[in-house]
């Protein structure tokens, strides 16, 4: 079994079609399924049946889900079809399950040519919209988010819904300082730019769009990848080019930051965060910003990929933000994925409390790497998490500390060899973690070495980016009574992928690939982490929305569900009254805390804004707004400042290049301080023995 796939730059290409919501084309001839298309259709179908985890039956259910997946792969923001197209295709609805298993795909086919139409239909009346300039003194409000919604009834509601897009995307750039007639100049460019890019769409797009329909109904770690993208993916996986380190998808005309990838240029700048979407892209450190808007997602990666040491610029609108909030300019310098940029790493930070000084060790863990190929070859110096926080948690402890914090944020997962090794460094002996696979077999997999390298107190930093490996190390943690886990609930992440190259199944090439949940991950109290996460011990303000990040968003994820108790599980002695002492300190504090109130304030912000649905119309309006945000941004910074005895910032432009403080780290901090000042609610320190700290 493989750990689940991490998607590298540029690779999310299954969603191209995602984009074609913007895309229309001239008088291209229709696209018919291709020859291996029904070959394919029916071995993916029947492996999905054979070997998913939740052993499916693609029946009449499956089959009207993965009608309305794929509709909305095209069309998720009813802003094409009309209803009256909708209900056309419902005399698919209970066919495409037997269609799929014989390959009998004509109407996939049918439905996108349709599309097509539509959406050529759409683009041009837009363009005559960009004749005149809109009235923006109006009082009238765009909705920008109409997935919920029914499909228009129609043409003339359909107009009225492109009308006010098309002045809503106007509007937005008049309020970065331009005039209609350069606004015009972009936004034709815009949508004349999908209008050609349409054609370019092939038959193999079309159907890789539809079984990404099918395996997307399954669960939404299972996918499918043409020939052309497969290639692109390994191409993305083998780390071998130059850009930012970054996963991207496409959803509703723009480009989603999907993560970071640990060490890679966006990593290590900080500024890009997931959530982001980058509404343009410039050469060099002046060179003019291209509008990226409604572009193919690889044709967006050409732009950003280049010769490693040029400077890219990305103008990104940030994670939560409504259309039309003001947007800000990154420059990163491509280079490679650095292996040493990816390590863990460690560093002190010292708490006062009451009549000492704590020092506390925090070692920030990106990712759970390693180099196979390294370990392979049988050498015994093969770079890996465990042995670099082995060795990191001696210099900590060499330099005398009180406590120690695993920062997994934004650990998205990576081995899982290296989370069960790693979870060993502080356990004594006993199951780690339990995976169970499609027929039902379980395996417990136990800490490899016995005996730990720390036994003093101990926290996991956690928020709603940490996944997978990270989710199992934290829950080997909390379960065993180690230690206490601090943030915000895990993505829930629990599922095991593998992926099968359709070309050495079929032993011909030109296949293209399939990535299947073929098993879940248990913690060895038998509860799964998918779905749930873990849950902290302590939980921490955050400005990242569990509501829309994380496994519990997505509507085809796998349930949580348990099984039994791993055989040799024996917790240590209950935390539940020191946890309970160290959240009632934490309460008391965070009451006068500036930082923390700041935060809080910001979170409060940000909601308010991610609840919107709508947005006006009117320019002065939109005006006011702006630098309303603005200014209750910067007395929000400023009442904190002045609580820490900080001069105050002038502007907005201060604020932009003031480095902000690491508020969860501190506050995390302060609660392994309240554990170190405990009496001795937690293990005695155990030696570390030889075969743990080489780790051979």
């Amino acid at each position: 079994m493989r750990q689940s796939i991490r998607w590298c730059f540029g690779s999310v290409l299954t969603l191209v079609l995602a984009y074609a919501a913007s895309a229309a084309t001239e008088s291209i001839a229709d696209l018919t399924i291709g020859d291996k298309h029904s070959e394919i259709s029916q071995n993916v179908t029947r492996i999905i049946e054979e070997l998913h985890y939740s052993r499916p039956r693609i029946d009449n259910s499956f089959s009207s889900a993965i009608l309305d997946r794929y509709l909305d792969t095209l069309d998720g923001n009813r802003l094409y079809f009309l209803n009256s197209d909708i209900s056309g295709f419902g005399r698919y609805r209970y066919e495409l399950d037997e269609r799929a298993r014989n390959g009998e795909l004509e109407p996939i086919f049918e439905i996108f040519n349709l599309f097509r139409t539509r959406t050529q239909e759409r683009i041009d009346y837009a363009l005559t919209l960009l004749d005149q300039e809109p009235d923006f003194t109006l009082d009238e409000e765009f909705r920008f988010d109409r997935s919920e919604l029914p499909w228009p009834n129609s043409e003339a509601e359909m107009h009225d819904i492109w009308r006010k897009r098309v002045k809503n995307d106007g509007l937005s750039l008049v309020l970065t300082g331009k005039n209609w007639e350069e606004s015009t100049e972009i936004l034709r460019g815009r949508y004349e730019r999908v209008l050609r890019r349409v054609g370019q769409l092939t038959a193999d797009d079309v159907f890789e769009t539809f079984m990404n329909a099918m395996a997307h109904t399954m669960d939404p770690h299972s996918s499918y990848l043409s020939p052309r993208n497969s290639e692109e993916y390994r191409i993305q996986m083998s780390l071998s080019y130059d850009g930012i380190g970054a996963s991207l998808q496409l959803e509703d005309d723009y480009v989603n930051v999907m993560n970071i990838i640990p060490g890679g240029p966006a990593h290590v700048d900080g500024q890009l965060k997931p959530g982001d979407r980058i509404t343009a892209v410039g050469q060099g450190v002046s060179g003019e910003l291209d509008d990226v808007i409604g572009w193919r997602l690889d044709d967006v990666v050409q732009l950003i990929r280049g010769p490693g040491g040029t400077v890219v610029r990305l103008q990104v609108l940030t994670a939560g933000s409504v259309p039309g909030t003001p947007e800000k300019i990154i420059a990163l310098v491509r280079d490679k994925v650095k292996l040493e940029e990816q390590a863990a790493k460690s560093n002190l930070i010292e708490v006062p409390r009451d009549d000492r000084t704590y020092r506390i060790g925090v070692i920030r863990v990106p990712s759970f790497y390693q180099d196979y190929a390294a370990r392979s070859r049988g050498d015994e110096d093969y770079t890996s998490t465990t042995r670099d926080v082995a060795r990191l948690v001696n210099e900590l402890e060499a330099e005398g500390i009180d406590g120690l914090i695993m920062d997994l944020r934004q650990n998205g997962g990576g081995h899982l060899s290296e989370a069960r090794e790693l979870s060993g460094l502080f356990l004594e002996r006993g199951p780690v973690v339990q995976l169970r696979e499609t027929r039902g077999n379980t395996e417990v997999l136990d800490d490899p070495s016995p005996g730990s390298v720390y036994g003093g107190p101990l926290a996991v930093l956690v928020d709603r980016y940490s996944a997978s490996a990270s989710e199992i190390f934290a829950a080997a943690i909390q379960d065993y009574e180690r230690g206490i886990v601090i943030g915000q609930r895990t993505f829930g992440k629990g599922s095991v992928q593998n992926l099968f190259n359709l070309d050495r199944f079929m032993r011909a090439p030109g296949y293209g690939q399939l990535t299947l949940t073929i098993g879940k991950y248990y913690r060895v109290t038998g509860g799964s982490t998918q779905h749930r996460g873990v849950e902290p011990d302590i939980e921490l303000p955050s400005l990242v929305d569990i509501e829309t990040v994380g496994e519990s968003t997505r509507d085809t994820a796998l349930p949580w569900d348990q099984i039994s108790e791993a055989s040799g599980f024996d917790a240590e002695s209950s935390l539940d009254q020191s946890i309970s002492l160290l959240e009632a300190r934490y309460q008391e504090r965070a009451v006068d805390d500036p930082d923390l109130n700041y935060l809080l304030d910001d979170i409060q912000a940000v909601g308010a804004l991610r609840n919107r649905e709508t947005v006006s119309l009117n320019l002065t309006v939109r005006q006011t707004e702006r630098e309303a945000l603005q200014q209750e941004q910067l007395k929000r910074e400023n009442e904190r400042r002045a609580a820490l005895g900080l001069e105050p910032l002038a502007t907005i432009e201060d604020l932009d290049s003031t480095e902000a403080p690491d508020i969860l780290l501190e506050q995390a901090s302060g609660v392994v301080a309240d554990m170190a000042a405990l009496d001795a609610p937690f293990p005695p320190a155990a030696t570390a023995s030889p075969d743990i700290v080489s780790l051979q």
